[in-house]
């Protein structure tokens, strides 16, 4: 007795049932095939990864193929034996088409591999539970496939309402109806499981009116379960087809629709299929993960038609020799029911996890399709939509391949239940247009997302040349600032220090000083080197250093010339020691000392370096800092004659220590421009422009305390 108020679905429609024939017989165990063939992707998401390789032994229940990703589900042996081929073969699919697939050659032992079920399965932890799902393999039974425990793994406290669907709608297909009369208490536990991991307040079987001893079996079990604290109800619903379908079956039993797009979740509804509550409990309980599935084998060619207990990967061809098909009356072989299923071509195709029915079909029963007519825009088939979609506006978006408009139609929603297709009298194929245009929809938004990760990696490319570019830039700026500071450097010394190109003859014959005595050095330890060498009696030795003393000698030669072309050329320059002494200042003259102490200082330390290394040019060096030496003297006393000079003079001239002053005061001014330049542009010389600055303005103050001392 129903305690739920039911709704109804729009559209829907009343075809032939014919369930009876398979359902006089009990569900038959299949003997074991010679081959079991098992496609790598028998379920919706990421295909599994095969983990055997050909020529390893199995034993059942082994993992084959392991999940790639969470949306993603193992693949066992059905039974024991020998991996002997992993290639394409023919799959269940519409289009015929072939895939990978894993061939065990079956040893008849049927040996198992060491399984364990969880104890106290109903005190267990939600995650374990899910987990055991997982590791299992398990998909939905009833429809396209989807990890089941993917759809366990959904936040508890969304769920509402746990629905199971054992409506079983479409015609033909009765092997959920055989699987609640002969396992209704395996079933109910499975739910109890379900139940256990998302906590519903309410749970519902969903069964058609038409399955009198399947509700009949439930409603026993559920008797034996004293302590059923979940509230499990055994719901009989109005047969219509396709009231099995999840989001039709929801409306009838809740009275809410699932939105366009959204998942039953959203509404707080969890639905599964009862051939998925039965493969959880033996899972769980047992330990076995889903290598075999009930499957209806029907159809006016079988002499017996009958439900089977048939392993994962066993031909179609098996199950019709079981069930005595006359062959030659086969018209069409279809794989499911006739309204959502299709036909096969070859009778090696394998059964999956989602076969719940073959259908051996004679030309009466099912002849072939009448020919396509025009459509008469009649409308039968939005009356009998039940996903409340307009099929005739959606044929004509798929025939002009719209796909723009077809997806603005919801043409995702479409459940192709066939409906349509079933009222339409221009014999129009509409789910075989709408199957490919959901196909060509599918393959644009895969193009797309090619495209738009094509055009992220080319601006990424972009991007990445226009930083490069930028930094190419980056540093040219940095050399250009680097040329420019060297030049500022380079005019701040000779601002500093304009009075030292005067000393350019001399640093040029003091170089050629240094040469000449370096070559000199050279020349002497290496004719000292050949006599050793002689009385050593090395005459290769020998021979290497006179080599060496001839360009000693050369070079020593060299250097003497230019010396001497040196002098000639300082004796031929116009004299000029009487106005460089007129024009002589006392900052000129420090300058002067400053300049010798400098050069003095460096001579040393290249002195001290050459000591250390044992340098030939230690001698060399020696006679360059003695004259040095020789050039800082005769500077300070210079200095010290002129100030003396300076000093003695007999009257001060006012006018020109203002000049001087003066002078003094715009040597400041641009000493202060030129070191805030530096600071602006960050340039290295910021301090020896800074320590220029406090020079000049030091004699500045010398000039005004000169000036103010005349004054009095």
């Amino acid at each position: 007795m129903n305690l739920i108020t039911l709704h109804e679905f729009k559209g829907g429609i009343h075809p032939p049932e014919n369930k009876e024939q398979s359902t006089s017989l009990p569900i038959s165990t299949m003997k074991l095939p010679e081959k079991l063939v098992l496609p790598i992707a028998q379920h919706i998401g990421a295909q599994s990864k095969p983990v055997v390789n050909v020529g390893d032994s199995v034993l059942k229940g082994e993992i084959i193929a392991q999940a790639q990703g969470f949306v993603s589900a193992n693949l066992h042996a059905p039974s024991s034996g020998t991996i002997t081929a992993i290639e394409d073969r023919v799959i269940a699919h519409p289009s015929g088409m072939s895939d990978i697939c894993i061939e065990i050659t079956l040893d008849g032992k049927d040996t198992w591999t060491e399984i364990q079920g969880i104890d106290n399965y109903l005190e267990a932890d939600a995650s374990e539970l899910i987990a055991k799902i997982q590791a299992s393999g398990i998909t939905g039974l009833g429809g396209a496939g989807f990890p089941t425990h993917v759809k366990a793994s959904v936040d508890e406290s969304k769920i509402d309402t746990l629905i199971i669907n054992a409506a079983e709608c479409e015609p033909y297909i009765t092997a959920d109806d055989m699987l609640m009369r002969e396992h209704a208490n395996a079933v109910i536990k499975g739910i109890e499981i379900i139940e256990r991991i998302v906590k519903p307040k309410h749970c519902l079987i969903g069964v058609e009116d038409n399955k009198p001893q399947a509700i009949a079996a439930l409603n026993e079990a559920l008797k034996n379960f004293t302590d059923n604290t979940f509230n499990i109800q055994v719901v009989a619903i109005p047969t219509k087809y396709p009231s099995g379908g999840e989001k039709q079956l929801i409306e009838i039993l809740s009275g809410k629709e699932v939105p366009a797009g959204g998942l039953p979740s959203d509404i707080g509804i969890l639905c599964q299929n009862v051939g998925t509550c039965f493969a959880i409990y033996k899972a769980i309980s047992k330990g076995e993960p889903l290598i075999s599935r009930i499957t209806t084998v029907t159809g006016e060619a079988c002499r017996q038609p009958q439900n089977f207990e048939v392993l994962l990967g066993t031909p179609v061809k098996d199950l019709l020799s079981a069930t005595h098909t006359q062959l030659e009356q086969v018209n069409r072989l279809i794989m499911g029911g006739p309204m959502m299923g299709f036909t096969l071509e070859d009778t090696n195709t394998p059964v999956v996890k989602s076969t719940n029915c073959i259908i051996a079909s004679s030309k009466q029963e099912l002849p072939d399709p009448a020919m396509e007519q025009a459509c008469i825009r009649c409308g039968m088939c939005t009356e009998a939509c039940p996903a409340q979609l307009l099929p005739q506006q959606l044929y004509w978006f798929s025939k002009s391949s719209n796909l723009e408009q077809a997806t603005a139609h919801n043409i995702a929603d479409c459940i192709e239940c066939g409906a349509c297709a079933y009222v339409c009298p221009s014999n129009i194929p509409l789910v075989q247009y709408y199957r490919h245009t959901k196909g060509e929809i599918k393959q644009a938004n895969a193009d797309k997302l090619k495209s738009d990760r094509a055009k992220e990696r080319f601006e990424a490319r972009l991007a990445r040349q226009e930083r490069e570019a930028a930094e190419k830039e980056a540093k040219r700026k940095a050399r250009a600032e680097a040329a420019a500071k060297k030049q500022a450097e380079k005019k701040a010394t000779e601002a500093i220090a304009p009075a030292t190109s005067a000393d350019a003859p001399a640093a040029d014959l003091e170089l050629l000083q240094k040469k000449l005595d370096a070559a000199q050095s050279a020349v002497k330890k290496a004719k000292e080197k050949i006599a050793a060498a002689e009385e050593a009696g090395d005459s290769d030795k020998v021979a290497l250093l006179k080599g060496a003393l001839a360009k000693s000698q050369e070079k020593m030669k060299e250097a003497a010339k230019a010396i001497a072309e040196a002098k000639k050329a300082a004796k031929a320059a116009p004299a000029t020691t009487g106005a460089a002494a007129v024009e002589m200042t006392p900052e000129r003259m420090q300058n002067k000392v400053d300049l010798a102490e400098s050069r003095l200082a460096t001579a040393k330390k290249r002195l001290e370096e050459a000591q250390a290394n044992n340098s030939e040019q230690v001698d060399a060096l020696n006679t360059a800092v003695e004259k040095q030496q020789a050039r800082v003297a005769e500077a300070k006393q210079a200095l010290a004659e002129f100030l003396k000079q300076e000093s003695a003079a007999p009257s001060v001239d006012l006018d020109a220590l203002k000049q001087k002053v003066l002078a003094a005061q715009t040597r400041v001014d641009k000493a202060q421009e030129r070191l805030d330049m530096a600071k602006q542009q960050e340039l290295d010389t910021v301090s020896a422009l800074q320590t220029g600055l406090e020079k000049q303005q030091s004699k500045l103050k010398e000039a005004q305390d000169a000036l103010a001392e005349a004054s009095k």
